[in-house]
């Protein structure tokens, strides 16, 4: 069965994150149809892909270079298909293949495997990308071809999920004591680790089996914020979601002639799905205008137009018939950008041939929470800097 063809657990562990925080959103998204996006198919397409790749790798015997071409080949006749799938694919297939060769002998290995989360979860199964079983360590992989969102291990639910799912499975064969689990996200050149204890697991499922309790039963307190409502069929209908926001652009109450920093700090935090929710209910609404239902004080127009060639060729060659005589009127000579061209040839090529060349200059400051990874920066001149000028 292909990736696109599975069937979803209504508390799958890829919307975890989402039915954990707010219980009742499972049963409130099932009113919505599931509907997919070209990002999400090209995803699928790319786990196809790293599914092979570490199948053919593993399990040469029965995968072996005749089935894996064939594959290859389906796939990259797909409408989707991109070259570079190959190379981010490659890396996740290297990232594994290495866990496998530092450790003293060969260990088992599953690919695309499901894994029956009913311990935790009513009616609940998962398919993680890949599990490798060794000792007393089982690791988890998972494959992420998105590069909108970084994603990070620590803590992540739908890992835990995973991982409490081969537990499940192999507690009888293996003595298991720890869980290493870990998200490549190669298109972000981002590979994220975190492991815990087998006790720190079976706590986590314990919390799990509490929150799916009350999700299956459409029951507990709605919780909007904007990770929770990021992929939820019902973020632009949601009445918690609206009054949370609306309270928030509105219910801030009388403001003192001038803010602290901690207050903008606080301020920010608590507006920042706000923007998002506008964008969403404002996406609703069009298309219930477009679909013949009223939305008082609003309606759908065309937007602005915009014009293009039906047959720029011809057009040009017309041009150039009446009296253009040079075609560097019409055309515009235009270098490629740094990244297209290190695409285009390789990263490693690209850096062996022209990285003498290259400087990388530092990005536009700009504002983000503090859990973000990157270092702060700041204006003040250090101690070092004032002594290096007067040098």
């Amino acid at each position: 069965m292909g990736h696109a063809e599975r069937s979803h657990a209504l508390l799958g562990p890829s919307g975890a994150h989402r039915w954990m925080e707010c219980p009742p959103s499972a049963r409130l998204e099932e009113q919505f149809p599931d509907s997919t996006s070209e990002a999400a198919r090209e995803g699928t397409l790319a786990h196809e892909l790293a599914e092979i790749k570490v199948r053919h790798y593993f399990y040469t015997p029965d995968f072996g270079k005749r089935k894996y071409t064939t594959r290859l080949n389906k796939l990259k006749k797909e409408d989707l298909w991109q070259d570079e799938m190959e190379r981010h694919t490659d890396e996740y297939l290297d990232y594994i293949k290495g866990t496998a060769l530092n450790l003293k002998s060969a260990p088992y290995v599953a690919i695309e495997q499901k894994l029956d989360l009913t311990a935790w979860i009513p009616e609940g199964f998962g398919t993680a990308d890949c599990v490798m079983v060794y000792g007393d360590t089982i690791h988890v992989f998972d494959f992420k071809y998105g590069k909108g969102v970084q994603v990070d291990a620590e803590q992540n639910p739908q890992m835990m999920i995973y991982a409490l799912g081969a537990y499940a499975a192999y507690k009888i064969l293996y003595p298991v004591k720890k869980i290493c689990m870990t998200i490549i996200q190669p298109r972000i050149d981002h590979i994220s680790e975190w492991s815990c204890t087998l006790d720190e697991l079976l706590a986590f499922g314990e919390v799990v089996k509490e929150k799916a309790a009350l999700a299956i039963e459409g029951k507990g307190d709605y919780h909007p914020g904007e990770k929770a409502c990021r992929f939820c069929r019902a973020k632009a209908q949601c009445r918690a979601r609206s009054d949370f926001n609306v309270k928030k652009a509105f219910g801030i109450g009388e403001l003192p002639p001038l803010i602290s920093t901690e207050e903008a700090g606080k301020r920010l935090i608590e507006l920042r799905d706000v923007v998002k929710y506008q964008k969403d209910l404002q996406e609703w609404c069009l298309s219930e205008c477009l679909a013949g239902k009223e939305v008082p004080g609003w309606k759908a127009v065309e937007g602005r137009s915009v014009r293009d060639w039906t047959d720029m060729d011809a057009a040009f060659d017309k041009l150039i018939s009446t009296g253009v005589t040079l075609e560097e009127m019409l055309y515009e000579k235009k270098p490629l950008t740094l990244a297209q061209v290190e695409k285009m040839i390789g990263k490693k090529d690209f850096q062996e041939a022209v990285g003498e060349f290259i400087e990388k200059k530092a990005g536009k400051p700009t504002l983000v929470e503090e859990s973000d990874k990157r270092e702060a920066i700041t204006n003040k001149v250090t101690a070092a800097q004032v002594f290096k000028e007067e040098n």
